[in-house]
């Protein structure tokens, strides 16, 4: 049985349609990791024109040191180096377990304003077994000539206090450059990602 509204088939025996699709590209699972890359054109990954957006998603990424912030940086030259500059914002909301702090936040020491270094997507992440982050990345346009590369996060985490927090951790920004960005790179900005798995989509 079909649904149909104004003329448009949105279900259609079972599957559904949004006028887009989503497009698994590539799988990368961390194993006491420094860094996972994406690179166009290498180990099947496509982050070129073939699609206008792409989408990262982090699945429990388990930091191997306490306190450390999850991170990206792009790439215009597929990897040789992690240096866009960018400029971002970002702010978070926080409840602990008891109920009894909570709180919403402008993070000002998370911004960048046309800085090279890695953008961080959390803070302060808990690296202790029932302690990790989970979130998504997407990312406009990257192969675009003409306009700057923006990109938006939204990620879940586990904070490292002695009493447990769950912190969502937003963030927008764009890297400010016309050449095609062709790589990307995620981190933490201490110690390694112990486990997890990134993966990238691209939706049309």
């Amino acid at each position: 049985m079909g649904l149909i509204s104004n003329g448009t088939t949105i279900f259609d025996a079972g599957a559904m349609s949004l006028g887009g699709k989503i497009t698994f590209i590539k799988k990368l699972t961390a194993s006491g990791s420094g860094t996972l890359s994406f690179v166009d054109g290498s180990a099947s990954v496509v982050l070129d024109d073939t699609y206008k957006e792409y989408m990262f998603t982090f699945n429990n990424i388990h930091a191997s040191a306490s306190g450390a912030a999850f991170q990206f940086n792009m790439s215009v030259d597929t990897g040789s180096n992690y240096n866009v500059a960018k400029t971002s914002t970002s702010f978070r909301t926080r409840n602990d377990e008891a109920g009894s702090s909570a709180a919403i936040a402008y993070e000002a020491g998370q911004d960048l304003a046309q800085g090279t270094g890695f953008q961080n997507f959390s803070s302060n992440v808990g690296h202790g077994n029932d302690e990790a982050m989970s979130g998504s990345m997407t990312l406009f346009n990257p192969s675009d000539t003409t306009f700057v590369k923006h990109f938006v996060a939204d990620n879940n985490m586990c904070h490292e206090s002695a009493y447990p927090a769950l912190i969502n951790f937003k963030t927008a920004g764009y890297g400010n450059t016309t050449s095609a960005v062709d790589a990307i790179r995620f981190q933490m900005s201490t110690g390694n990602i112990d486990s997890g798995e990134i993966c990238l989509y691209g939706i049309s």
